[in-house]
């Protein structure tokens, strides 16, 4: 019996992105004390408004420790992953990113997409260079994060092709 293996969905090659395509991506996430507190001790940051809940209460960064803005934004590329990173070789930047409004532990965010720019990337012919301008919005709808993303991606003509030709056998 012969099987393809499938690893990636169709819509996610670097033909797939022209400039202005929209998306919202279909997956939330909830951003809990785990993610804030392991990542934060992670790389020292030290500040207290992420590990002192009374030092929030009344700030007008609302009550409760604030996440990470590092976390927010990983978060945030995280959940574009699935649509925009399948058929990815490299990321090539992350550039003007901001944060909106203070994200707390409990917060859920989704994210959305704008394809930027692509274009043939200078180095090899089988993939392109695909800017897009992601951004997380909170459970509110409060835009927290916004940031844009260089990647290289695969080029279907190139890798569908390949794909075909390298067939598994799954025995039955």
């Amino acid at each position: 019996m012969t099987a393809h293996v499938h690893l990636t969905g169709d819509g996610n090659y670097f033909e797939d992105f022209e400039v202005g395509r929209r998306m919202r991506h279909a997956r939330s996430a909830t951003i809990d004390e785990v993610e804030n507190n392991f990542i934060s001790k992670q790389v020292m940051n030290t500040a207290q408004a992420h590990w002192n809940e009374a030092i929030t209460a009344g700030s007008s960064f609302g009550d409760g420790r604030l996440v990470f803005g590092l976390v927010t934004g990983s978060m945030t590329v995280g959940l574009t992953s699935q649509d925009t990173a399948e058929n990815a070789l490299a990321e090539l930047g992350l550039d003007n990113v901001r944060f909106r409004k203070p994200v707390h532990h409990g917060d859920t965010l989704t994210a959305y997409t704008e394809v930027l720019a692509a274009g043939p990337a200078d180095c090899r012919d089988d993939a392109g260079v695909v800017r897009f301008r992601h951004w997380g919005r909170n459970q509110h709808g409060d835009v927290v994060c916004e940031l844009e993303r260089t990647v290289l991606i695969k080029r279907a003509g190139h890798w569908r092709r390949d794909a075909a030709s390298r067939e598994e056998v799954v025995s039955p």
